[in-house]
């Protein structure tokens, strides 16, 4: 199943598991516990994506169910986005770029492997002629 998904990965939501990857990475290394960043970005995660989600369309329990994915984006970006940039502060980062080049590497590589996963899978479905566009 999660090869089929790979496989049928288009290039826009690669991109979007790409910034995961490295959001995870850096938040691996320079991770901190403290209550106060990730309740602040849960607070901001709540109002942002809240005012993301009603100007993006209606703002009905039935948009959320059938687009559950799409909506929860909406809400995981402001998360992520605030939790990055509290844990980074005064740490050096030029944009999401960190000053020691190993970590960059890191991250890097990251997203590399998940491409790399997601090209196998379209190879080997691609092979076998199931991958539907």
């Amino acid at each position: 199943m999660i090869v089929s998904y790979l496989a049928k990965l288009p290039y826009s939501k690669l991109v979007l598991w790409c910034y995961l990857c490295w959001y995870l990475s850096m938040v691996a290394m320079y991770f901190n516990a403290s209550a106060e960043i990730w309740l602040n970005s849960l607070g901001l995660c709540l109002l942002v994506g809240y005012a993301l989600f009603l100007s993006t369309g209606p703002g009905t329990m039935a948009r959320l169910r059938e687009r559950f994915w799409e909506s929860l984006r909406l809400f995981m970006c402001p998360f992520l986005v605030s939790s990055f940039s509290s844990l980074v502060k005064g740490k050096g980062f030029i944009l999401l770029f960190s000053p020691v080049l190993a970590d960059n590497l890191m991250a890097l590589s990251a997203c590399g492997c998940f491409v790399l996963l997601a090209q196998l899978a379209k190879w080997r479905y691609g092979r076998q002629g199931n991958v539907q566009p």
